[in-house]
């Protein structure tokens, strides 16, 4: 199992610039990331075939 924690403690870190979801994994993920404090801050930008890809901002999305 990914250990989507991990993975987003890395981004916020700034270890990695992005975390690439597959359309497969993304209800796993976002069950992951909804549940930490700091979630507004990744940011996910939608393509084709249901890849997601999140970045991590500073600035709290609205």
């Amino acid at each position: 199992m990914t250990d989507y924690n991990k993975m987003l403690d890395q981004l916020k870190a700034g270890e990695i610039a992005s975390i690439t979801i597959q359309k497969e994994d993304f209800l796993d993920f976002r069950s992951i990331l909804i549940g930490r404090p700091d979630f507004k801050h990744f940011r996910g930008a939608a393509f084709h075939h249901g890849t997601t890809i999140y970045t991590y901002t500073e600035d709290p999305s609205k």
